[in-house]
């Protein structure tokens, strides 16, 4: 009920002739009614969002050429990427970010691991570990190599106040392709938007209860004469992936549908409980449309 305000980082990944691309972490904008980006030269723009996959908390928000004064197109460059599967442990690592909402800084470390399969609440991500400090406020900005090339996008959703001198990024391997997705994909405008026709809960702790229950999506309810009745997903069962792409909140499925118009046909791949044992279940869907 109170407005509330919080910080992070984000790269420059893109520009065209209208708009500068900023890449984040989805935490760092989720739930935000207004993004603001500050610049290198301390200019203020207001931003909108672009595009978000809550599935690897990543996100791309879209700041207006038009709305930038001269002087900081001119202070600012569209970051140059490395290639993260290159990495070896011991690497140097360069964290650059608004740790703490105090403006920019440079934190430096190596290449503590590789590949480590860090769970949250929601999901489970390979992740470059590196002891290079990555603070609140550092989410969504660069690790970058040795060469200046961003090789991973920073995020302390993954911090854990008992241990130091671990952090993590997201590699830009799996960044990469998201993001260009997050950039180039458009909303479906809502009068044609797609309707699956479930409640869902996401599969959380609380939820399980003891019981092993799959990551993903769990229906409650399958509405009449929807495109989820029409073609077999029924309470239950749990959404895992949706066109191929990993689905493990409600809010990835609903910003998910956003893309897709009524009448596309897609893969949905469930976990459907058989006298206890989960089985993998891919059903073609073609959507609907919410009347």
């Amino acid at each position: 009920t109170e407005d509330a305000e919080g910080s992070g980082s984000g790269i420059i990944i893109g520009q065209n002739e209208k708009q500068v691309y900023i890449a984040t972490n989805n935490h760092v904008i989720e739930g935000a009614n207004t993004v603001i980006i500050t610049f290198n030269d301390d200019e203020e723009v207001k931003a909108e969002i672009k595009g978000t996959d809550s599935s690897n908390d990543l996100a791309v928000v879209a700041v207006n050429i038009s709305d930038m004064k001269e002087t900081t197109k001119e202070a600012i460059k569209v970051a140059s990427l490395g290639e993260s599967n290159d990495l070896k442990v011991g690497e140097m690592a360069v964290a650059i970010g608004n740790a703490l909402g105090y403006g920019q800084s440079v934190t430096v470390g190596v290449i503590s691991a590789l590949n480590r399969e860090i769970s949250s609440e929601d999901y489970t991500m390979s992740l470059i570990q590196t002891d290079a400090a990555i603070n609140p406020g550092n989410s969504g900005g660069a690790l970058l190599n040795s060469r200046g090339e961003v090789i991973g996008i920073n995020s302390v959703k993954y911090a854990d106040t008992d241990v130091e001198g671990i952090g993590y990024a997201i590699p830009m391997s799996t960044a990469a392709p998201i993001i260009e997705e997050l950039i180039t994909k458009e909303k479906v405008d809502e009068s044609k938007s797609a309707y699956l026709g479930i409640s869902g809960l996401d599969v959380t702790s609380d939820l399980i209860q003891g019981v092993e229950i799959p990551n993903g999506v769990y229906v409650v309810t399958v509405f009449e004469n929807t495109a989820a009745a029409n073609y077999g997903i029924r309470p239950g069962d749990i959404i895992v992936k949706f066109d191929e792409k990993e689905i493990s909140t409600m809010e990835s499925l609903t910003s998910t549908l956003q893309y897709y118009e009524a009448g596309s046909t897609v893969k949905i791949t469930v976990m459907r409980s058989d006298k206890g044992q989960y089985q993998e279940l891919e059903l073609d869907v073609v959507l609907g449309k919410k009347n």
